[in-house]
């Protein structure tokens, strides 16, 4: 069976619903997720990552950007990268903010270069768009808008629903590699 890290960064609890429903679309894989204050707290996280065939990563997007908390992540990685770690592992990503674009793009472009310097290799979302699914047409990764309110009550049925989906999507890529 293979291995899949989720891990993310949420700071009023809308990214870790979405790295939730991520994992729930995970159904031949085993899925642990982590919080990125969780890793910040315990490095020797960082091993037990290591172990996984593929790695999802999940960040709010702040300011047109990953959330600080999500950068602090990345640049305590560097002994990983210095070692190569993670080089050929499978990588993708999703972001959350409440407008519909929000400068998501830059988000994902930032998890996408942090994957390919530490030489993983980026599986896009790969999910049609159609109204029903993948409602704000992002090929890269995972877009989702989340309103200001509650977790529970911030997505709509689409975004929901991609979530799911890019979940499956990775699952199944992973399996066939």
């Amino acid at each position: 069976m293979k291995k899949v890290a989720i891990i993310y960064h949420s700071g009023f609890g809308h990214t870790e619903l979405v790295a939730q429903k991520v994992k729930s679309g995970f159904v031949k894989s085993a899925v642990e997720l982590y919080n990125v204050a969780d890793i910040i707290k315990d490095e020797t996280l960082l091993e037990k990552i290591s172990q996984a065939d593929m790695i999802v990563f999940g960040s709010p997007t702040y300011m047109g950007s990953v959330s600080a908390d999500f950068k602090k992540f990345m640049d305590l990685t560097s002994k990983v990268w210095y070692n190569q770690q993670w080089k050929d592992k499978l990588a993708a990503g999703f972001t959350c903010s409440g407008g519909l674009n929000g400068d998501k793009h830059n988000t994902m472009s930032t998890l996408i270069t942090f994957a390919c310097q530490n030489s993983m290799v980026w599986v896009s979302q790969g999910i049609f768009s159609d109204g029903k699914l993948n409602p704000l047409g992002s090929w890269s990764g995972l877009f989702t808008k989340a309103e200001n309110t509650t977790p529970d009550k911030a997505f709509d049925e689409a975004n929901i629903a991609t979530a799911i989906a890019f979940g499956k999507r990775l699952d199944d890529y992973i399996s066939k590699n």
